[in-house]
């Protein structure tokens, strides 16, 4: 493969604009279309950078369709994500195919006015991504800190007027080059670079408005919000202990087994005020009686103890619950041949009042194992959402943080002079980001799982 050479205003020396002016080498291609790149690096260029894109399109819909087909998902603080969505999806559509062929191509082919309109676009549908996550951040800092009140403040109204608010302040920091703040040439040709403005003050403005103050703000919140999840954290922690605690106490006390040896004292004592009885057969039932009356309280001190480890497990099933308690019922109460019930002897009144005993602890120990459940999937879930912030918050600074960065110190360091390849790696790292918002904001999420699944038709 032949290489031409094209030299353009050649100096090896700094110039006034303080970056020596370079050698631009081109590269043929099958089509007749000189490149800036190899045709190889060209083709892999063109087919990552086409794949981000897709992916990028294709996720942002589906987030959009997920709220709009999927009930669930039907509620008035998921605009927020699908204005996110639209900002990146815009990104997708109206910037990066530009910015593929502008990296391949080494130049702009496309005139002044579709360079000033993709520049803008640039600068707006950025801005706005940035804005509706700083916007989604302040959304869930209110609900966190303010629930009651802001539950009923959070009206479409006032959700629809805040994304508005996002959007028209994005067009008030993209728009000032296209009405004359610009260091923009008169005359434009294909050698001319189609870049964002160096004007100072401009940058300055724009920068501020599109990063620096949401990353401040953001910050902010996401500090607030996870000392609030700690604390909360802390504090069901403390609340479950003492949950815990006044239920076993309570169940401990409800549950008092009688003095075990009390009635076997006293029908002996019975017994031995009649020393002159010397009926055999009246002897044996007596015998037979006590000997019942031992077994049922041994197996009432089995169940006792049953009982006891069934508060302190971790987890009680209801089904074993259930099945405890009709195994009591059917013991406590016996019908006899007649279809009455055995009431003969006086322990079978005392069994049934063991068994209700039995019958409220199981009741309170199943009551402190659904609390203590609910509180650790409530404390699972805030867990997750404190990793989730951090996650979100570390994408952004690490995808927006170095283009800014360098958007800001280029137009002050004359002597700066950044290769193309550099700025090109910069600049796609922050558009990753808007591939990567549908995925940081719905992987989480089981409802956006299951709708994603329903949307590309794949069965759970």
């Amino acid at each position: 493969m032949t290489i031409t050479t094209v030299m353009m205003n050649i100096s090896l020396n700094s110039s006034d604009e303080g970056c020596p002016k370079v050698v631009q080498v081109w590269y043929p291609t099958v089509l007749g279309i000189d490149l800036a790149v190899p045709q190889w690096e060209a083709i892999s260029t063109a087919l990552v950078l086409s794949l981000i894109i897709i992916l990028t399109i294709i996720g942002n819909i589906l987030v959009i369709l997920s709220v709009f087909t999927y009930k669930p998902l039907r509620i008035v603080q998921n605009f927020f994500i699908v204005s996110l969505a639209v900002a990146d999806l815009t990104v997708a559509v109206l910037v990066l195919p530009f910015n593929v062929a502008y990296s391949i191509l080494g130049r702009w082919e496309f005139g002044i006015h579709l360079c000033k309109m993709w520049l803008t676009c640039d600068v707006l549908c950025c801005t706005s991504s940035i804005l509706n996550l700083c916007a989604i951040a302040l959304d869930r800092y209110w609900a966190i800190t303010d629930p009651i009140n802001y539950a009923q403040k959070r009206t479409v109204e006032r959700v629809l007027l805040l994304i508005a608010g996002v959007w028209v302040l994005s067009l008030i920091i993209s728009s000032p080059p296209l009405i004359g703040w610009n260091d923009w040439p008169e005359e434009f040709s294909s050698e001319y670079p189609c870049q964002l403005t160096s004007n100072r003050g401009y940058v300055i403005y724009s920068s501020l408005g599109s990063f620096f103050i949401p990353l401040v703000i953001m910050t902010i919140v996401y500090i607030e919000i996870y000392i609030a999840t700690r604390r909360r954290l802390r504090e069901r922690a403390r609340a479950s202990k003492i949950n815990a605690m006044a239920l076993r106490s309570t169940a401990g006390k409800e549950t008092t087994p009688p003095h075990p040896d009390q009635e076997s004292v006293s029908s002996e004592t019975n017994h031995n005020e009649h020393p002159n009885v010397s009926d055999s057969a009246s002897n044996a039932k007596s015998l037979e009686k006590r000997r019942k009356r031992e077994k049922k309280k041994h197996e009432k001190r089995e169940k006792t103890k049953k009982t006891d480890c069934l508060l302190e497990a971790p987890v009680v099933h209801e089904d074993s619950v259930t099945e405890h308690n009709q195994e009591a019922s059917s013991e406590s109460a016996k019908p006899n041949g007649d279809g009455g019930t055995i009431t003969a002897d006086n322990d079978m009144s005392t069994g049934r009042k063991g068994d209700t005993k039995k019958q409220s602890m199981r009741r309170a120990g199943g009551m402190y194992q659904f609390i203590e459940e609910k509180q650790k999937i409530s404390l699972s879930k805030e867990r997750r959402a404190a990793r989730t912030l951090g996650i979100i918050m570390g994408v952004f600074v690490v995808c927006w943080l170095p283009f800014f960065i360098m958007y800001v110190t280029l137009p002050f360091c004359r002597s700066c002079c950044p290769s193309d390849k550099l700025i090109n790696f910069i600049t796609w790292l922050g558009y990753i980001n808007s591939a990567l918002n549908p995925i940081i904001y719905t992987i989480f999420n089981l409802d956006y799982r299951r709708a994603f699944k329903k949307l590309l038709g794949i069965k759970t």
